[in-house]
């Protein structure tokens, strides 16, 4: 099985899955007296059924994408764990900025005053220069490198 065919399989076995759900929640709650519009068992069957497959096509994907290299040499394995850690890092930078960036309203000198302890433009042009690296990364450039917080971001 080639890795194109495996995700494509995969995202028709998420779609099912998600089905399934929406069909035993729709038959898990009844008025008394009322029946079901589906079996629930028979719904659970099929969705224990669609999790082995689940487990069966993840692991020839993974096996598939250790053993796939890109023209960099790393495996596909690899630029997954380092695309899914960047983004992660992105979204930790963000969430840094939003916080720092927060005004804090007072309505009288006597209400605690909050100061920001990171230097937020420095660490918007990081968010902004790991941006472009993925863009240059989606439109075939190299590879973007890890992000890091030195302690000269810090106020």
């Amino acid at each position: 099985m080639k890795l194109a065919e495996a995700l494509v399989i995969r995202a028709d076995l998420q779609r099912r899955v998600e089905l399934l759900r929406t069909r035993l929640v729709g038959s898990a709650k009844v008025q008394e007296g009322e029946t079901p519009p589906e079996n629930p068992d028979v719904l659970f069957r099929e969705l224990e059924q669609s999790f082995a497959q689940f487990v069966t096509l993840i692991t020839q994907i993974n096996r598939l994408s250790l053993q796939t290299q890109l023209p960099d040499g790393r495996t596909l394995t690899k630029a997954i764990a380092q695309r899914d850690i960047f983004s992660l890092q992105q979204s930790v930078l963000m969430s840094i900025i939003e916080a720092a960036s927060t005004k804090s309203e007072r309505y009288s000198h006597r209400e605690l005053r909050y100061e920001t302890t990171v230097s937020v433009g420095q660490l918007r042009q990081q968010y902004d220069d790991g941006l472009g690296a993925l863009y240059c990364c989606e439109s075939g450039g190299k590879m973007y490198a890890s992000i890091r917080l030195p302690t000269a971001f810090f106020v």
